[in-house]
């Protein structure tokens, strides 16, 4: 029995090979009760499918009488490079690859049924019976395999794609006057649908943290330094943003027009700028509730001929005696003229104040609505640049008044 056992499976094969049309009649039958779309398909390339199957069953049999040692391969280079193929296919369609996976099986089961079928009608000794059976299913794994690797490929390269073509969208959104068109073009090959609206969010790199991920959603773009958020104003969004940026020193920019995104990527660095001179604060830091600042600081050379303009009668006066009045008169105008708060404010006596205030109003005026204006303008904001504090009121010369 041992010399006529390996002998047995390749005569087996013909009759498998003249069954197999009844064999994808029953498959396709099984298959559109819970996959129709791959019955179809059976259907529509059943000369395709039947050429293909015989060759196989002859293949799977000659190989399974060998019996070497080790794992046999069942499936050719070919057939596993078209049953990538078919994994690619379903990625690329948008369909589960878990169906497929599922369909393989029932023709598997099908294909079984009939080779057991023809095995136990020759009588195929028990061993045979069993390596019979290890091929079958061996094959069928081979080719699951090679399908889910066709598909994970797919995908692994679609993600690639897709990140490529976002870097490239960011970069293009944050340069000047970017061409609609190739903002329509990138965003579609990067799988990023346009918003209306969208905000910059400057992150500083922080050595300490390596390469620790920014705590974004899935629709942000991620460039160098700079992140792009569609829709920041839709609800629930600013909480969010709030959130994730909180101790990662980031500044977020205010809600433009997408095609206008560098607008916020400038006023967003400006802030930036602005709080590492310690003029503004905030963690993060919302550019949207620093826009008065950020319109007085954005050009500090007027700012400063401003103030120089403004107040040169005061600067002419020593030091200590300028910049005493100056602070001053910043507290009043901000009080609207309350000695009272500007009292408590600056921690001297009312006294104090009116005598400040006699000596401004015999320097400038102070009553026209237009030189208060822009005082206010010149005085409301820090300066970048603070003088140093003097803290020894006993040496203020006026303290005693």
């Amino acid at each position: 029995m041992t010399s006529e056992a390996p002998t047995n499976l390749p005569r087996l094969a013909p009759e498998i090979v003249r069954r197999l049309p009844s064999v994808l009649e029953e498959v396709a039958e099984q298959l559109g009760e819970q996959h129709p779309g791959y019955a179809t398909f059976v259907d529509s390339e059943f000369p395709n499918i039947l050429a293909g199957a015989e060759a196989f069953i002859e293949r799977l049999f000659s190989v399974a009488a060998r019996g070497h040692q080790g794992r046999p391969e069942f499936v050719t280079d070919a057939e596993r490079a078209l049953f990538e193929t078919i994994g690619r296919a379903h990625y690329h369609q948008h369909q589960d690859v878990d169906a497929l996976l599922a369909a393989y099986r029932i023709g598997a089961a099908v294909v079984w049924r009939h080779v057991a079928d023809v095995a136990l009608l020759h009588r195929l000794p028990s061993a045979r019976f069993a390596g019979l059976a290890s091929a079958v299913f061996a094959a069928v794994e081979e080719l699951s395999a090679a399908s889910r690797q066709g598909y994970l490929d797919a995908e692994r390269e679609r993600r690639h794609s897709i990140g490529r073509h976002r870097h490239e969208l960011v970069e293009l959104l944050l340069s000047d006057r970017p061409s609609p068109a190739a903002v329509d073009a990138v965003a579609e090959r990067a799988d990023w649908p346009l918003p209306e609206r969208a905000a910059v969010v400057l992150l500083e790199p922080d050595p300490g943290a390596g390469e620790r991920p920014a705590p974004v959603e899935g629709d942000v773009l991620v460039g160098e330094g700079a992140l792009v958020v569609p829709e920041p104003d839709r609800p629930g969004r600013p909480e969010h943003l709030h959130r994730a940026f909180r101790g990662r020193s980031a500044v977020i920019g205010p809600s433009v027009p997408v095609d206008q995104v560098h607008h916020s990527l400038e006023l967003a660095r400006l802030a930036a700028r602005l709080r590492d001179e310690g003029v503004l604060s905030g963690d993060p830091l919302v550019v949207d509730d620093h826009l008065d600042a950020l319109i007085v600081h954005r050009d500090e050379h007027l700012l400063e001929a401003l103030r120089v303009r403004l107040l040169a009668p005061v600067l002419e006066l020593p030091g200590s005696s300028a910049e005493r009045l100056v602070e001053t008169l910043a507290s009043w105008l901000l009080h609207l003229g309350n000695g009272k708060a500007v009292a408590e404010d600056l921690h001297v006596h009312p006294q104090t104040v009116r005598y400040r205030l006699g000596r401004l109003r015999e320097l400038m005026d102070l009553d026209a609505p237009r030189r208060r204006a822009a005082l206010l303008l010149a005085l409301g904001w820090p300066r970048a640049e603070k003088p140093a504090a003097t803290d020894d009121r006993a040496a203020r010369g006026d303290e005693g008044r």
